[in-house]
């Protein structure tokens, strides 16, 4: 099989050198094609080499990234995927499998005019790894694989051969979800991260300069938890209501991290050790840092993800309250309430029937 890996960060450079060791043909599409090497080394969280995976090509154009290949693996933040959706469109092919990783932030509707063309349209519930840069473009930390991978094609007759295939170039067990819904309302970043960006930051105002920056999960605290679970039971009232749905796969945050109250999780976060050394979206001000709102943990996580969720509860006639108050303190920062402009997703459904034609017929 002939892939195209489009973005060279983390998870990117990652998939790419696990798919070529694995004796796939890989082609990476980054806006960095110079800093690449030709193959990239890979290497476990204490450091030791694990091996090497060579003959990856790298391309700095689109078209021929894409030309001819198999899969497209699209590990972009969200923000991204009108854009590239667009770029797309003129050069994609009926036949080609476009897998998103993960598959959160509306990718469904962000990619309707590939799906319109004859695209598979598929995504991962959450990346099959943690995954960190050592050196860009050469060399990549692997901090932790899933032991199991979850995937849901948007046309749900797909989803069989897109898990089969991706055992086979990944190396880990895959399970077929019922609907794609079950990817875009999973529990992770859209709550983790905002929740967590609440609590660190929710005492922000324009100027102010914090003294470090801080360890983004061992630095989680409890009100980070208690939010975060607040939010996971309105997401779980939703899926509730969605009950002719098959929603089963989208496991509560409490049996996902096996844990009950919130001093637990915050216990359970702040042992894991893929999670270790991850600073927070903060950027340099001065002799100090303040939030870097340019990050994807604050353009994806709140505009593709937290609010993708509002909108289908919404549409479900679902109350989400502390959804709701994490989105209207994102919106009303300093630095977004001057622009008046918050760019986000706005999907396109408008009640019940909408979701269950969507999401039950793909």
């Amino acid at each position: 099989m002939k892939h195209c890996v489009i973005g060279g960060g983390n998870i990117g450079t990652l998939m790419a050198a696990e798919m070529a060791h694995r004796g796939e043909t890989v082609t990476i599409y980054t806006s960095s094609p110079g800093r690449f090497s030709d193959h990239i080394d890979v290497y476990d969280n204490q450091n030791n080499f694990l091996y090497r995976a060579g003959g990856i090509q790298v391309s700095g154009i689109l078209e021929t990234a894409v030309s001819g290949v198999d899969y497209i693996w699209i590990t972009l933040p969200a923000f991204m995927f009108e854009h590239l959706s667009k770029e797309l469109s003129t050069i994609v092919k009926p036949g080609q499998k476009i897998g998103i990783v993960p598959g959160t932030g509306g990718a469904e509707y962000a990619f309707g005019d590939l799906i319109q063309k004859g695209c598979t349209l598929f995504g991962f519930q959450r990346t099959h790894s943690i995954a960190r840069l050592k050196d860009y473009g050469k060399s990549v930390f692997e901090l932790g694989r899933k032991k199991e991978l979850y995937i849901a094609a948007v046309q749900r007759e797909d989803t069989e051969e897109v898990c089969q295939r991706t055992e086979e170039f990944l190396g880990i067990p895959c399970r077929r979800l019922p609907n794609y819904l079950c990817v875009t309302l999973t529990p992770s970043n859209a709550i983790l991260h905002t929740s967590r960006l609440y609590s660190m930051f929710r005492e922000y105002r324009k100027g102010k300069v914090y003294k470090e920056n801080f360890l983004f999960y061992e630095s989680w605290d409890d009100l980070a938890s208690q939010v975060l679970f607040a939010c996971d039971d309105e997401l779980q009232l939703l899926c509730r209501k969605l009950h002719d749905l098959d929603l089963k796969e989208v496991l509560s945050l409490k049996t996902y991290y096996e844990s009950e109250a919130a001093a637990d999780l915050t216990k359970k976060i702040h042992s894991i050790t893929a999670f270790h050394g991850i600073l927070s979206p903060m950027k340099r001000e001065g002799e100090g840092w303040m939030p870097d709102f340019d990050s994807r943990y604050f353009r994806s996580d709140f505009c593709y993800g937290l609010k993708v969720i509002m909108d289908i509860a919404d549409a479900a006639e679902v109350d989400t309250p502390v959804m709701d108050k994490l989105w209207n303190w994102y919106i009303q920062l300093p630095e977004n309430k001057e622009t008046d402009n918050v760019p986000y997703f706005q999907i396109p459904i408008s009640g019940m029937d909408q979701l269950y034609k969507i999401y039950a017929h793909g």
